[in-house]
């Protein structure tokens, strides 16, 4: 199942517990359920139906002494065309730092000018 095909099917309450994980780029399960003013069983079966449906993962972690899950979005379907010039990834891919006048930098950039 596609990601938006799943993001369809979810009641109020998953598309509000989403769209918090997405908004603060991760959150403890014991913090979603306070901030969606839900139960915390409540919220467990929240996150458990996008764990399912993939659009969130859990990792069990330790937050303000207790056992807790971490939720964070999960990598959605991205576009990586535009760090593409025909069929050369960008050279600022990566780590190490591009020098300007390199043949990989010049190279990208005249596969980029052709493309247009």
């Amino acid at each position: 199942m596609s990601v938006s095909a799943a993001e369809a099917e979810l009641s109020e309450d998953e598309r509000a517990g989403l769209e918090l994980v997405r908004e603060s780029g991760g959150i403890h399960q014991s913090d979603f359920w306070k901030e969606l003013d839900v139960s915390s069983r409540k919220g467990s079966r929240i996150v458990e139906s996008l764990v399912e449906k993939e659009l969130v993962d859990r990792e069990e972690t330790v937050y303000d002494g207790h056992n807790t899950y971490y939720i964070s979005p999960t990598a959605r379907d991205l576009d990586f065309t535009l760090l593409m010039a025909g069929d050369m990834l960008s050279p600022f891919i990566g780590e190490e730092e591009v020098d300007p006048n390199s043949d990989a930098f010049s190279q990208w950039i005249m596969n980029l000018a052709y493309e247009e």
